[in-house]
């Protein structure tokens, strides 16, 4: 990973980043958006989210989609449509063996598994910024988070985050 990129996140995050792996996604603005993270920070503790979204703007954005009301419509979606929750435990298989294929490739212990995997997946819409980071690391990967990230429109549209 260049040193760029790591200045980027961490002037995003306004600390260093901890557990980096990779960047995961850039925002069309070329910065880093999505981070993916170790599943054991340097010191063991677990560290669940794998896909972590780094850009104040994109983040901005969902607090203000999070506030709307979106999360309460999505999970009353998500126990109503079972097509629609296939794909969402779908998405929770998908970033759990993700995250297991990254402690594996780190010589780590994967996480226990019944930990949660990200968002309140597979039962539980809870965090969007979480479920938009997994849509943009892997695309067609979460339908919350492309929903979201459909709703956000072009949130780096008047330039870059950092």
């Amino acid at each position: 990973m260049e040193n760029s990129d790591i200045e980027a996140i961490a002037r995003q995050l306004g600390r260093p980043p901890r557990g980096l792996r990779a960047v995961a996604h850039r925002c069309p603005c070329g910065n880093p958006d999505v981070v993916e993270t170790a599943p054991r920070l340097p010191d063991g503790t677990p560290f669940p989210t794998l896909y972590y979204l780094t850009c104040p703007k994109a983040t901005s954005a969902i607090g203000t989609l999070e506030g709307s009301g979106l999360m309460r419509e999505m999970q009353a979606r998500l126990a109503e449509d079972p097509e629609l929750a296939a794909g969402y435990q779908a998405a929770h298989d998908d970033y759990v063996a993700r995250r297991d294929k990254a402690a594996e490739e780190q010589g780590l212990e994967p996480l226990p598994r019944d930990m949660q995997s990200t968002g309140g997946m597979p039962l539980r819409v809870k965090c969007l910024h979480a479920l938009v980071a997994h849509e943009l690391a892997v695309p067609g990967g979460n339908p919350f988070g492309r929903e979201a990230l459909d709703e956000l429109g072009e949130w780096w549209k008047d330039g870059p985050c950092v």
